[in-house]
Formats: C-alpha cells, structure tokens, sequence
C-alpha cells in the first residue's frame, strides 16, 4: 500500500537534503513486515489492536522478510524511558534474522518497568552494528524519544486519510447522490475538511476534487495527539508552527501531521554519520502485521541505511471522547438500519484499537439486552444490529449504552435513548382546518416521531396519495397533504412506524374555499398589515389610499387564513390616521376585486434609548482582556439601561421590555413586578439585565430590546454585543521575537483570532470546536497582543497580559554569536565570489559535503560548526535562532554548511504548545495466543 503525500513532503525533503529546492519524496516505497503481537494478563491482541503498552507487557516480534533476502538484518528493539534518562544497556535486545531462532520463533521480550517508548531497528548487519545503535540511543535517548512521538503521530493520521480516500473511491461508485449524503458524515466522523464546493460540480469531477491537496485535509485530532504526546515534554508544535508561516502549508491551517513528517525528517538526518543512514519508516497496521513503507531508498554501502519503526507508547490507555452529535435526539428502536451518530474520536473509524462493542440496553423491569455495533464513517456513527429486538419487550422507553474494549481496557461510550412505536395525535383544530384546492399541512405529536417510516392520505374514494413529511422537533411531525385536486370530504392519514404490523389511521375532514374576506388591519408608522378570511392564497395585492401592498407570509388555524400585506414603497407620512376606517380593494390572482374595511389601530409602543451602562463582575479581571468596543457586554457583567416613552407618552403599569438575540433563540421580560424595570417618573425607567442569569452559558451575540405595552410589542431596537470570555493565564515567549510564544488559559476556544498588531496582518486562527488549554501565538509586538472573539470578531481587543521571556540556552547564544560573525563576514567579502545557496549547500541524502575549492580547510570548520550547533541531552535549540540560522547568508568562499538549518534542528520542549484534547481508549482481548519465542538476552 501507498500513500503520496506531496506537499508537505516536498518540505520534508528540503529539510532532510539542506538544499534550496528538492523533489517530493512520498512515503511510497514498500519496505519489509514485522509480525507484532502483544500478551497481557493472559490476553493475546495483535498489535493493530493495541493503541499503549504497559509495562510487564509481554511482546512477540518475528521480522517476515522473503526467503530470497540476501542482505543480512539485524532487528534491535530499544526501549526508551524519557528524554534526559538514557536507558540502561539491558533494555537493548538483539534478534538475527538470518539465525533459524530468530527467523523461525521470533523475538520475546517484556516491556520493563519506567519505559516509556519502543523503537525497533532493522541495521544491514556489520561489525559492531549492535553497539554502535545503542551507542547512539543512549547518547541522544531525547532525539529518539521525539522520533519514536512523531512517528506514532504520523501513523495516527495517515490512517486517517488512508480511511477517507479508501470511502471515497467505493462511494464514487455508488453514484452523487449517495456521495452528497454520504460525504459530510465521512468528514465529520474522521475529522477531515471538506471542500462543500466539490459536491456542487458535476460527478465526473467530485471524486477527484474531494482528493485535492490530501496532505492539508487532515484536521488536528486531539485524541490521536494525546496518544503520542501523553510522556513526552509537548507537541512537535515549534517546527510546524514555523513552517505554517509559509505559503505552502497555508498559514492558519495546523495539521499534526504535518508537523510530525517535518521533525522526522530533521531529526532523522541529525543521526547520520560516515557508516549509518537513519531513515523513518511508517507502519500499516493490519491484524498481526506491521507493514513498513519508506520515503529513501535504503542503501547497503556506506553509509547504510537503518530502519527505524515505532511501537505504540508505554502509557496509560487514553480511551476516546466519543460523544452523540446531538445528546436530546431519541431514536428507534425498532428500526431496521439503526445509525447512532456520534463524533470526537477519528481513531474509533479509523483504526481497530476499538473491538467488540456493543450497544447495551437497559428496559423495562431490569431486562437488559445488547446489540452489536460498528463505526461506519459514511454512515457518520455506529451501525446497530436490531435483530435481536424482534422478540424482545423492553418497553416503551429503552435506555441504552455504548460498550466494549479499548486495546485491553474496558470502554464505556456514550448513551442513548431509544423508543418503540408511539401512539400520534393531531389536534382537533387542526382536523377541520383544511381546504382543497391547495397543498395544506397537519402537525402530528407523540413523545417521540423517530419510528415513522412512511406517510399515505386516503381521500373518500380510497384513492391513497403520497404525503410529505419531515421531523419539526421530537416529538412532532410535520405533513404536507396533496389537496390541490382533492374534494371535500373524510380524509384518513395512514401513518406506518418501524415494528408495527399495521399503519395507525387519523381521521381528517376536508372543505371546500368560501373565499371570504374579513378585513384588514394595519398599524399608525407601520409598512405591513393583516388580511384576515379564508383563501387567502389567491390574493395578489391591496390598494389603500393609492398604496399598494402584496401578500407576504400566509399563515392557518380554525378555517381561517390570516395574510401579512407588505407595502411596496414607503408610506408617505400622514397617510393613515388612527381611528379612521378607510376601505381597501382586495385583487385576487383571476382578475377579480372586491372592497373591503380597513382598520387603522394606533402605533407601536415605542421608547428611545436614552443611557447604559456595563458592571463588571467580581471576577471580571480573571479574563485579562480589554475589550475594545463599548458596545460589548460581558456575559458575566450587569447591563444598566435607561428608556424614554415616546408612544405612549408614560409608561403603563403592564408594560414591559423584552430583550432577545437576533435569532430569538433567547429571550426574557424586565418587568416592574420583577423588579428589573424601576420607574425614573411617568416617563422614564430604568432597565437592569443580567445575561448570566437570563439566558445561561450559550447566549452570545447581539442583542435587541423592544417595548411591549397593552400586549402590543413594539419595533426592536440594537441594544448592546453579547460576549463571552476566555480566561488568560499566561504568556510565555522566548528571548528571540521570531519564535511563537505559548498562551495558556481556559475556554480558548471562545477566541476566533489572535494577531501581534492591531491591524490585524497574519493572524492566527483558533480551529472551532478547540478544547485545549494553550495555543501557539505570534510573539507580541510592542509587548501587546490583539485578539477577536467569536461572539463580535469585528471588533478588535487587547490581551492585558505580561508576557514571561524564557532566557536562551548556552547553545543559542553560541551559535548567535557564530551567525554574527558569519554575517559580518559576508558584508565585507566581494559579492561576486560568494556562492548561491543552492551550490554550497550539502546533499545530505548522499551523504556528502560541499566544499569550496578556495577553501580546502571548509569540510573540518563545517564539521566542528555542525558540531557546536547540534544540541546536547537535556538542551533545547529555539525556534528564532533557527530562523535565523536559515536567513543568515553564507560567508564567501565558504561552504553554507557551518550551521544546521532551522528545518534539522530539533525545536524546544519548554516553548512547545499541546493543542490537544483530552481522550481515552479501550481494546478486546484475542483468543488466539502468542507463538512460542526464543527467549531474548539484553546485552
């Protein structure tokens, strides 16, 4: 299997070679297998099953290589126990695969207590091979422990987008339609972004445009990061984070995936030396199988090439936050092709870490029953099998629950509630309220809907039609009847439910149009009236006083329709006057017109807003942020607002002011019975609204008020933005301002951007649905960052928040001062001798280094320079010097290789970011058992 990922391997290239410019080098080259497995308290799982070890685990590795391999490999499995804590020579084991123990009964070998990661190793068999990679593991255990992360990471999300485009190709041949369904279940289930446009192109282009750019379709998972970064000191974040500046990774769009083929790449050049060539090998896990693929050919002349593979960290399970995409949605349990949808852990579709699940049922009388279920990405949840139900009586209400195993650990996943058939109900108003003649609607309630399966209308002939239906809320169901060629009489709607034997049958009564009008009416200062009779749908306009108004929204209750009659051009002022009945001429669709009174009532209550005022809570100070707009209102403070009654001139005891979201989605009353409207005099009163108590957590945005007096409501008014903050803890940067600085806090996801200048260039947008506690952020300018909120992004506001500089390690300043030097060089040697970037710069693929043929002393200073720059154990290299190391141009007739690039040098813990959320998982044990091993010495 192959996988080219382009884009951002073009990078990795460039990173490895040193070179200005090198082609793609896709992870496409197939390397040899290792069979894994992996024994547990008796339990035996293959290693695709097993996302964490423990230690105490019991591993049995066997190298599948053909019998025709010449080349002869030496299989080394190291365990590694932290960054700063080389391991012990004991946790080095060696297996020979030419050997018949080796190639027959494998290698058995238990993970020791404090290991944290496992490498295993495949060397071109030498002299001396063994010790020289232990030599070097345990010189720099923290370059390997960082591998040994990113490879894991890497696997992680390939898997991903080995899943998606695998969908892909089989919906393609299921046709468009099922790929427009099908499509943003896949996306949403495997964390992938989706181009929506694609879907709109013909089908012949959909497919292939859905694969366009694979290598930023992956979205940052939390979960999988979680996985691989639960014992290491942060996320490969400084690298990316650097590199996501640039044009080809577009910047704002963070893939851990990306980040991880970077810090292979550099960190695996880092080990090369004159007898070894490290090359990162990625694993498609298959049951028992770990298939190997590679981006660089492996050599067998010196330097020979060493294979390097990562087993799954020594940690604890991280089991998946799996969740229902919507908590409240019952569903039922009668249905044949039951789909539970749920979402936040890729990893459960996309790998087998998750085995044996089912959904446990709990009913009636403590009966419990459960059900098998399977992640099906396309589908956009968990498949259950209902078959089980068919003689099952678990009542009208059935709680369930996901359950199964995660690796070895038990996992308990969401819950659901599911329902059996429901008995529906229509309103008796509702049964002699339609007319023939036209298409009418009906709303059905029960407890639940979600078992109807089809919905007939039998007219008085026994004639059945087929009715239109959609799910309003839960527990109500919305039908179109046919009636356009109907005729008045008995009608029967016949509703079919998942596990009923028969339809359930509702009686309606349909009449014939009267087509009477009763009148209308229209408000003093308003543009829209109120048609009142019956037929209303063949009105096409109203003429009143040389005004013209033409229908708007029909609404229909008790046998009577009511009309909204908007006006096309403003009403001149004056116009209409309250108390006056002027008659009005209704012109129905066929041409005819007939006369009709008109009632003009008084105006709109309205008020004038006079005076607010925002109280900051108590705890207003714990979200450092000042906000720049005076307009915004905290969702924890208190608002104070002051009206004047302009109509009527006082306000009257009942009145009221309502204020709402633009949606209407929140709404409340202040009232003077309640206390929160309190009279100034006659004409004025003041106004106290406290969203937190009002509308909950999840209000935001702007507000509006309006006057309601005598229960007429007036027009809405613009009151104030709704906001809601993040709380920043900490800021904390590096001494160079080119390095990204970490910005800790809670509720981060509350921030849709964040800048170093207020003009907001370059900023760093927050992914939706953010659920970490730290975000890399540009390095303040000026000591001040410029944040958007999600509830306002147009207004900008400032981070109060000091930013704590992180001194440069002994390292950095070296290596600063040998780029001065450099630099200087360069500003006083001739131009023309100085050599382009590309010429001088060393092809580490090749194992070589460019030298100037002025300069023969130049490999020597490249190789001490080198030296120097490489960090130790324990030290860490920063970002900004790195950049800079990369923009300082080479001394003349000098080889550009004195100092490594940004891109080869490994970034620092103690400024990398975890964008991750929090997330666990769980496995089944196998039955099958482990095969017999030789026993393994640690030498």
């Amino acid at each position: 299997m192959s996988c080219r990922f382009t884009a951002c391997l073009s990078i990795v290239a460039l990173c490895a070679s040193g070179a200005a410019q090198a082609d793609p080098t896709p992870f496409d080259l197939a390397g040899p297998s290792i069979e894994v497995k992996v024994t547990r308290a008796a339990t035996t799982l293959p290693i695709a099953q097993v996302p964490n070890l423990a230690a105490g685990d019991q591993l049995w590795i066997k190298p599948d290589l053909p019998s025709s391999q010449s080349a002869r490999y030496l299989l080394v499995a190291a365990f590694l126990r932290g960054s700063t804590n080389p391991p012990p020579p004991e946790w080095f084991f060696r297996c020979e695969t030419w050997s018949k123990p080796c190639a027959q009964q494998g290698l058995s070998i238990t993970v020791p207590a404090g290991a944290q990661q496992v490498l295993l190793f495949l060397a071109p068999h030498t002299t001396g091979d063994f010790k020289t990679l232990r030599s070097a593991v345990r010189g720099r255990p923290g370059a390997f422990v960082r591998a040994s992360q990113d490879l894991n990471q890497a696997t992680l999300d390939r898997s991903r987008l080995e899943r998606y485009l695998s969908a892909l190709r089989s919906l393609e041949q299921a046709g468009p339609t099922r790929l427009k369904e099908a499509a943003p279940l896949l996306a949403r289930s495997l964390a992938i972004k989706l181009d929506e446009k694609c879907l709109e192109r013909v089908p012949q282009l959909q497919i292939p445009c859905l694969m366009e750019g694979r290598d930023s379709l992956i979205l940052n998972d939390g979960h999988s990061t979680s996985i691989v970064e639960a014992l290491t000191s942060g996320p490969a974040s400084d690298l990316a984070m650097e590199a996501s500046y640039t044009p080809q990774l577009s910047y704002g769009y963070y893939s851990p995936y990306i980040a991880s083929v970077l810090d292979i790449a550099r960190i695996m050049s880092s080990f090369d030396t004159a007898q070894y060539q490290y090359i990162p090998a990625l694993a498609n896990q298959a049951d028992d199988r770990l298939t190997l693929t590679l981006n660089t050919p492996p050599s067998f002349h010196d330097p020979k090439s060493v294979l390097v593979a990562a087993l799954p960290a020594v940690e604890p399970a991280q089991l998946p936050p799996l969740h229902a995409v919507d908590p409240n949605e019952m569903f039922c349990a009668r249905k044949t092709s039951l789909v539970l949808p749920v979402e936040g852990a890729p990893l459960v579709f996309a790998s087998a870490y998750a085995r044996g699940l089912t959904l446990r049922l709990a009913g009636k009388n403590g009966h419990s029953l459960e059900l098998p279920a399977k992640p099906e990405p396309e589908q956009g949840g968990f498949v259950i099998d209902t078959a089980a139900l068919s003689g099952a009586d678990l009542g009208a209400s059935i709680h369930g629950a996901l359950h199964g195993r995660w690796g070895f650990e038990e996992y308990n996943g969401p819950s659901f509630e599911l329902m059996n058939t429901q008995t529906l109900t229509l309103s008796p108003a509702q049964q002699t309220a339609l007319i023939v003649g036209r298409e009418d609607t009906v709303h059905l309630q029960a407890v639940s809907v979600s078992c109807i399966a089809e919905v007939m209308l039998r007219d008085s002939a026994g004639k059945q039609l087929q009715a239109q239906w959609s799910k309003g809320k839960s527990s109500e169901l919305e039908v179109k009847l046919p009636l356009e060629h109907a005729q008045p009489g008995p009608l029967t709607l016949l509703v079919t439910q998942y596990g009923a034997s028969q339809p359930q049958p509702l009686a309606l009564q349909a009449f014939s149009d009267a087509g009477h009008l009763d009148g209308f009416d229209i408000r003093v200062g308003d543009a829209q009236g109120t048609l009142k009779g019956s037929r209303l749908d063949q009105v096409a306009s109203l003429l009143i006083k040389g005004a013209v108004f033409v229908p708007g929204t029909l609404s229909s209750d008790h046998a009577s329709d009511e009309l909204a009659m908007q006006a096309k051009e403003p009403l001149a002022a004056g116009l209409l006057k309250e108390g006056e009945n002027p008659t009005a001429r209704v012109t129905l669709k066929d041409g005819r017109s007939f006369d009709i009174a008109a009632s003009v009532l008084a105006p709109r209550p309205s008020v004038s807003l006079l005076t607010k005022n925002i109280e900051p809570a108590a705890t207003a100070n714990d979200s450092h942020i000042d906000l720049g707009a005076s307009g915004q209102l905290p969702h924890d403070a208190r608002l104070t607002f002051s009206l004047r009654a302009d109509y009527p001139a006082t306000f009257t005891h009942d009145a009221r002011v309502e204020v709402a979201t633009l949606d209407g989605a929140y709404s409340t009353q202040l009232t003077f019975a309640s206390g929160a409207l309190t009279l100034e005099d006659a004409r004025v009163a003041v106004a106290t609204f406290d969203p937190a108590t009002a509308f909950g957590r999840s209000a935001f945005g702007p507000l509006q008020f309006r006057l309601v007096s005598g229960g007429v409501a007036g027009d809405w008014q613009p009151l104030v933005t709704l906001v809601r903050l993040p709380a920043l803890q900490q800021l904390t940067c590096p001494a160079t301002a080119e390095l990204a600085c970490k910005l800790s806090g809670t509720n981060l996801f509350l921030i849709e951007a964040i800048a170093d200048n207020a003009q907001f260039a370059h900023p760093i947008q927050v992914p939706e649905g953010f659920s970490g506690y730290s975000l890399p952020v540009p390095h303040p300018s000026g000591g001040q960052l410029y944040l958007k909120l999600r509830d306002d992004p147009s207004a900008i506001n400032t981070a109060a928040l000091r930013a704590e500089l992180l001194p440069p390690s002994p390292d950095e300043v070296a290596r600063a001062a040998a780029r001065h030097a450099a630099a200087a060089s360069v500003a006083t040697a001739p131009s023309s001798n100085a050599p382009t970037a590309t010429s001088a710069a060393p092809t580490a693929a090749s194992g070589g280094n460019a030298t100037s043929s002025a300069n023969p002393s130049a490999p020597e200073e490249a190789a001490h320079s080198a030296a120097s720059a490489a960090p130790s154990v324990g030290t860490t290299v920063s970002a900004p010097d790195q950049a800079a190391d990369r923009a300082t141009p080479a001394p003349a007739n000098h080889p550009s290789t004195s100092a490594p690039s940004a891109a080869t040098a490994p970034p620092p813990a103690a400024t990398s970011t975890s964008v991750a959320s929090n997330a666990p998982s769980t496995r089944t044990p196998s039955s099958s058992p482990a095969p017999a091993a030789a026993a393994a010495t640690p030498n």
